[in-house]
């Protein structure tokens, strides 16, 4: 049964009529307050029975709390909270454990963070991915040649059955070292005439499989002479 307030039902806070899709969890990211502050301002309101059309009342935003020893921190756009932790060298954990009315998905632009003290993640000794839509650890290790054992190692307590949008992984070095990795493939020089369509033809690839090996080739378009290319097995 769904409960409408009175015009009253709000003292300082906002009517807000639910939408398609919306939940308390989404609605307190998106407002700046927390789950447990939108059930003590809607007592009546069942949040697992939302009603499309159903008016709540969304409470006065949490202030940020204390910060000490970081600082604050304004959100920009485009801004994911895990690459936010990347830029800093934060843990993700330790993130979300300084700012807990914080969702991971739920930044808004403006929104003030807090950026703890503390230790830092060591950076990546290899070369860092942002996740996309769709990918999964084992499908990373496999696109790129790397030993999935690798690839785990080299990201300690990244819990690869959660993966997010916008998360920043650590891909390994190259064996020996090197600048470019590209585990279990060949290295290929670009020759004088090259084409990115030429050059996946020859080994057997489409274009797309051979940009999946390169994310750092920026324009497939422009191959320059002696440029090193991942031909993935």
């Amino acid at each position: 049964m769904s409960v409408n307030l009175s015009p009253d039902a709000c003292p300082g806070g906002t009517a807000y009529t639910i939408r398609p899709g919306d939940a308390f969890y989404n609605l307190a990211s998106r407002f700046g307050t927390t789950v447990a502050a939108l059930q003590a301002a809607n007592p009546g309101v069942n949040p697992g029975n939302l009603v499309i059309g159903q008016t709540i009342c969304i409470p006065v935003a949490v202030a940020p709390g204390p910060c000490p020893g970081g600082f604050s921190y304004t959100v920009l756009a485009g801004e994911t909270l895990y690459g936010i932790a990347g830029r800093y060298g934060i843990a993700v954990q330790a993130l979300l454990a300084a700012n807990p009315g914080v969702h991971p998905e739920g930044l808004r632009v403006g929104q003030r963070i807090c950026i703890p003290a503390g230790p830092r993640v060591e950076p990546c000794p290899g070369r860092p991915y942002t996740i996309q839509a769709g990918d999964t650890f084992i499908g990373i290790a496999r696109r790129f040649g790397y030993p999935l054992d690798a690839l785990l190692a080299i990201n300690p307590g990244l819990d690869p059955d959660r993966l997010q949008v916008g998360q920043t992984v650590c891909l390994p070095p190259a064996p020996g070292g090197g600048p470019f990795p590209c585990y279990g493939g060949t290295i290929y020089r670009v020759r004088p005439g090259d084409t990115l369509y030429a050059i996946a033809r020859r080994y057997g690839l489409t274009p797309q499989q051979l940009l999946a090996a390169n994310p750092d080739l920026r324009d497939p378009n422009a191959l320059q002479p002696g440029q090193p290319v991942c031909i993935p097995r």
